[in-house]
C-alpha cells in the first residue's frame, strides 16, 4: 500500500487546516511558506481535494472512484461524496473514540480486532449501513492498547448519528449521516468543480 511520509504537520500547514481533525493534539508555530500567496480558482480546487484526501487518508485513485459512485447516486454529488467518505469503516471507528487517529483506526481494522455485526472486516475502506454493530472482538477488548485508546478519546464527542458503548468497545450506526452533522472543514462543492472539468 502507497503512503503518505509527508510529516503531518508541514502537510496541515500547506494545506491551511487545523491538525485537530485527524485526532493529533499538536500545534504547528511555523507559518506556510505560501502563506499571503494568491490562489488561483484550480488551486483552490486542488486544495480542498488534498484536504479531503488527507483526512480520510485516501490514495487519488480510490478518491475518484468515490467520486463516481457519489456521482451515480441521486441528490448531491458533493455531499453523496462527503457521506461515503464518513462512512468508511476506519473513520468510524475513529469518530466512536476506538482509535486516536484514522491512521490507528486503519491499523486497527488491517489487524482484525474489528467485528462487524458479528463477523470479522479487515478492509478499511468497507462502507457501513445504517444499523450496523461494530465491535472490538473479544480477544483484543483486554489488551492495553484499548484503555490506553479510551482514556486519551475520553473527551471525543461521538457524532449524533453513532451510538457508542465505550465500556464494551461496541457502537452502531444509528443512521446515515447528513451533510450538516460533518465537521469536516472541506468544501466539496470545489472537489465537484474539479473533477466535472
Amino acid at each position: 500500500m502507497a503512503v503518505n511520509r509527508t510529516p503531518v504537520l508541514k502537510r496541515c500547514r500547506s494545506l491551511e487546516m487545523d491538525p485537530v481533525y485527524l485526532g493529533i493534539d499538536k500545534k504547528s508555530r511555523r507559518k506556510a511558506k505560501n502563506a499571503g500567496r494568491k490562489v488561483s480558482e484550480y488551486g483552490m480546487q486542488l486544495r480542498e481535494k488534498q484536504k479531503a484526501k488527507f483526512i480520510y487518508g485516501v490514495l487519488e485513485k480510490p478518491f475518484r472512484n468515490y467520486y463516481k459512485k457519489a456521482e451515480r447516486q441521486k441528490g448531491m454529488t458533493g455531499e453523496n461524496l462527503m457521506i461515503m467518505l464518513e462512512l468508511r469503516l476506519d473513520n468510524v471507528l475513529f469518530r466512536l473514540g476506538f482509535a486516536r487517529t484514522r491512521k490507528e483506526a486503519r491499523q486497527i481494522v488491517d489487524h482484525k480486532h474489528v467485528l462487524v455485526n458479528g463477523k470479522c472486516v479487515n478492509i478499511p475502506s468497507y462502507l457501513v449501513k445504517a444499523g450496523d454493530v461494530i465491535e472490538i472482538r473479544e480477544k483484543s477488548k483486554s489488551s492495553a492498547r484499548y484503555k490506553e485508546i479510551l482514556e486519551s478519546t475520553n473527551g471525543r464527542l461521538v457524532p449524533e448519528w453513532l451510538e457508542a458503548d465505550a465500556d464494551a468497545l461496541k457502537g452502531s450506526v444509528k443512521s446515515i449521516p447528513t451533510r450538516e452533522v460533518i465537521d469536516v472543514p472541506v468544501n466539496e462543492m470545489l472537489i465537484v468543480e474539479l473533477y466535472s472539468k
